[in-house]
């Protein structure tokens, strides 16, 4: 595995079971407000990193229509991404496009602290390579003296997991699950088209503080047995996938058909 992040100690993950995805969208849209208030209050701002995918972007249309949305104050939000597919800005595979559908277009979010992965139509052009080191300097530059690894302590990374078991864009036994020095890779080949990403490597997302990984469907169910089996992460890269202060795995119950009941809670009838 991985080893953490400049010696950080990682979590041991927590589970939370919900009776359904739609009901798991609107739970963990309720407690991301509390993370954010929370982190505005304490430090005078917070960073997220996003996700895609079906819950991920479920999770954001919640947080877009919830009462408690504006208590958040969203100007003092770091927004972050945990992979991208390697698309021009605005196509509707990119991950963005439906974040900003979902949320970020409804909220008083400053454009400077959006930090959307580069697509080809960037300033590097067709290079995934040169656009990942671009996205890596960029977290170095926002990483504070307290931090580690070169990249912030994000507060709060959201993560989908796949059937395979992948998380961003980490597929089971491709080379970037072997990165130990950076934070941000190319990814080509990707089993799950489209074949070329951008995608966080497993240390930057182990520098984050909470590390919550969604998971909706009976598809979702062996993925989810799996990361919590002690497997090694080139495998199954959900097994490597650890907040330093916080794991969650914020499930519906098709998703935790196959975890042993004394691993989760259930969190609502």
């Amino acid at each position: 595995m991985p080893r953490p992040v400049r010696g950080d100690a990682i979590s041991t993950p927590q589970l939370l079971i919900h009776h359904d995805g739609e009901l798991l969208a609107k739970a963990v849209a309720a407690r991301l407000v509390t993370r954010l208030v929370d982190a505005v209050a304490a430090k005078g701002q917070a960073s997220v990193v996003l996700t895609g995918g079906g819950i991920g972007t479920q999770v954001l249309a919640e947080l877009a229509v919830a009462p408690a949305r504006d208590a958040v104050d969203w100007r003092q939000v770091e927004i972050w991404w945990g992979d991208e597919r390697f698309l021009p800005t605005g196509d509707p595979e990119r991950n963005e496009t439906g974040a900003r559908a979902a949320l970020l277009d409804h909220v008083d979010v400053r454009p400077a602290r959006v930090h959307p992965m580069p697509g080809p139509d960037g300033a590097d052009g067709a290079s995934p390579e040169a656009a990942a080191e671009r996205y890596a300097s960029a977290l170095r530059a926002a990483a504070q003296p307290q931090d580690r690894g070169g990249v912030p302590g994000f507060d709060v990374l959201l993560l989908g997991i796949g059937p395979d078991a992948h998380v961003a864009s980490l597929f089971p036994g491709l080379p970037a699950l072997y990165e130990q020095d950076r934070t941000v890779v190319a990814v080509r080949g990707a089993p799950k088209p489209p074949p070329v990403r951008l995608t966080l490597t497993l240390p930057a997302i182990q520098a984050a503080h909470d590390v919550w990984i969604l998971a909706s469907g009976t598809e979702k169910a062996g993925a989810v047995r799996l990361a919590l089996s002690g497997a090694g992460p080139v495998q199954v890269p959900a097994a490597g996938a650890r907040g330093r202060q916080q794991t969650l795995f914020l499930l519906d119950k098709a998703a935790a058909a196959e975890v042993p009941a004394q691993l989760g809670r259930l969190a609502s009838p």
